[in-house]
C-alpha cells in the first residue's frame, strides 16, 4: 500500500508540474498574443472626387478638366475622399523563446482616423483576419471614405489638396495620419480584447 500510495503522490506530481507548465506556456502566450504590434504601412488608391491622384505630385499635375472638377467640388462644400489605408500587423508569436507557435485571428478593430491631429471617422474591420504566428508582418487594409470638406474647409482649397496629395499622392505616406484602434484577438485559448485604444502611426510599431 506504501508503495501504490508513493506511486500515486508520485503520479500526481507530475500531472501537477505538467500541468502547470502548460498553464505557464499557455499564459506566455496569451501575453504574446496580447502585444500584436502594428504600424501605419502605405496609402493607396486615393481619389479626390473621384479624380485619382495616386500619379501626382503636386496641383500642377492636375489637367485643366479635373481642377476645374475639384474648384467646384469643393464649392459645393463636398470634398469626398476614398482610399485605402494599410495596417501592417505582427504576431510576435513565432515558436522563439520556448513557447510554442500560434496565430492569431483579429475579430475586431474598431478604429477612429485622425488626420493632422484631427478627428475624423470611425468604423472596424467587417471580417475576421487571420495573423499568423511567423513574426512576418501581415497587411489590414482599411477602406476609407471620408468628405475632407467637412473635417478642413477652413483650411481653404489649396490646403485641402496638397493635404489629400501628401496622402494619396505620387509621393504621398501616412506620415499625417494616426489611427487610434482597439484590437479583439481569437485565439486557440481564448478571446482577447486589448485594454485600451493604440494610437498607430507609421514610424514605429505599436502594442500600446
Amino acid at each position: 500500500m506504501r508503495h501504490i500510495s508513493g506511486f500515486s503522490f508520485f503520479l500526481v506530481m507530475i500531472i501537477l508540474f505538467t500541468g502547470c507548465a502548460a498553464l505557464k506556456d499557455i499564459q506566455q502566450v496569451m501575453t504574446n498574443l496580447s502585444r500584436c504590434e502594428f504600424k501605419l504601412a502605405s496609402v493607396n488608391q486615393f481619389t479626390l472626387s473621384g479624380i485619382r491622384l495616386s500619379d501626382k505630385k503636386s496641383v500642377s499635375d492636375l489637367s485643366l478638366t479635373d481642377g476645374a472638377r475639384l474648384v467646384a467640388s469643393f464649392a459645393r462644400n463636398e470634398f469626398p475622399a476614398s482610399f485605402t489605408l494599410n495596417v501592417a500587423a505582427v504576431n510576435p508569436n513565432d515558436g522563439t523563446g520556448g513557447t510554442p507557435q500560434a496565430s492569431a485571428t483579429l475579430t475586431s478593430f474598431a478604429w477612429t482616423l485622425i488626420i493632422d491631429n484631427t478627428l475624423t471617422i470611425n468604423g472596424d474591420i467587417t471580417d475576421p483576419i487571420s495573423i499568423p504566428g511567423t513574426g512576418q508582418q501581415s497587411i489590414i487594409p482599411l477602406v476609407m471614405n471620408l468628405d475632407l470638406a467637412r473635417f478642413f474647409k477652413d483650411r481653404g482649397y489649396d490646403a485641402v489638396v496638397n493635404l489629400a496629395l501628401a496622402l494619396g499622392g505620387a509621393n504621398g505616406s501616412p506620415s499625417r495620419v494616426t489611427l487610434r484602434a482597439t484590437p479583439r484577438i481569437r485565439t486557440e485559448f481564448g478571446e482577447i480584447t486589448y485594454p485600451g485604444a493604440i494610437d498607430i502611426v507609421d514610424k514605429e510599431f505599436r502594442a500600446r
